[in-house]
């Protein structure tokens, strides 16, 4: 089956209200990462914990929380589905606050990358 990832991505606005009810999110996460463990669905689920920068000469390391959303991503879930239809079904009820995007990417499996050597 294939693998997709459901990446989180949030604003400072969206990050902010969900951090004002981060109660609520967190047993609501809580809730639907049980759904996808019965399901059978997901493989991993977690949050951004460091950025490495390698823009400058030498690369900088930022633990989180972030000041500027707009590059970064919050955390992911990587499900195993049948369909990218059956993924964007779980996409859609990720509980996340007003303003937040998920994106969904199909990860291929190794035998789809081009072997080196």
């Amino acid at each position: 089956m294939p693998k997709y990832l459901l990446i989180m991505r949030g604003t400072d606005e969206s990050n902010a209200a969900m951090m004002a009810g981060i109660d609520e999110i967190m047993a609501d996460t809580r809730q639907f990462i049980d759904e996808m463990v019965k399901a059978g669905v997901l493989l991993a689920a977690e949050g951004l914990d460091v950025v490495v920068d390698f823009s400058g000469e030498t690369p900088v390391v930022t633990d989180g929380p972030y000041g500027e959303t707009k590059e970064l991503f919050g955390g992911f879930f990587l499900l195993d589905v049948a369909s990218k239809q059956d993924a964007v079904e779980w996409a859609r009820r990720v509980p996340a606050a007003r303003g937040t995007k998920i994106e969904v990417r199909r990860v291929p499996g190794s035998d789809e990358v081009p072997q080196v050597g």
